[in-house]
């Protein structure tokens, strides 16, 4: 399987693909290193991201999952750069409870892409499995949030 690394804010990032889709993104630096045309574009996005430069990944995706994390991950696509939801909120959205849509984000391979740190607990971040837990949920919501200031600066001045 193809895979391509980057050094990011939170960490080295290794992106995989197969059969022409991003399959997974995790934390650590991949042993082999592909440099396809779909991981290149993968890595060119992912630091336009963090660069604050990128609001939104224009990607195809395919990761591994039921036909309910299937769901739960695709209403958290629909989350806009910049802003939460809760638990609660995805699951009206997909279905199942609060608890059942934190197992879904818990084994979403394609973190950051799919964004699972844009979700929070009522009153609390909740958790997050990738990188190093709720430091690295803090540091995208963070960057996130200083992106989307700045931009919406930028529009008024």
């Amino acid at each position: 399987m193809p895979q391509l690394s980057l050094h990011s804010p939170v960490g080295d990032l290794t992106v995989s693909e197969e059969a022409g889709r991003i399959v997974a993104l995790d934390w650590g630096w991949g042993r082999d290193q592909s440099e396809t045309p779909l991981l290149l574009r993968a890595r060119a996005q992912l630091h336009a991201y963090f660069d604050a430069e990128a609001v939104s990944f224009d990607l195809p995706l395919a990761p591994a999952g039921t036909a309910y994390r299937q769901r739960v991950w695709a209403a958290l696509r629909e989350i806009p750069f910049g802003a939460v939801r809760t638990y609660a909120d995805i699951a009206r959205a997909a279905g199942g409870s609060a608890r059942s849509v934190g197992g879904a984000n818990a084994h979403n391979p394609i973190p950051i892409l799919i964004p699972c740190h844009r979700v929070v607990a009522s009153g609390s971040l909740g958790g997050y499995s990738g990188g190093d837990g709720l430091d690295t949920k803090r540091a995208l919501l963070d960057l996130e949030t200083r992106a989307r200031e700045r931009m919406s600066g930028h529009a008024s001045g």
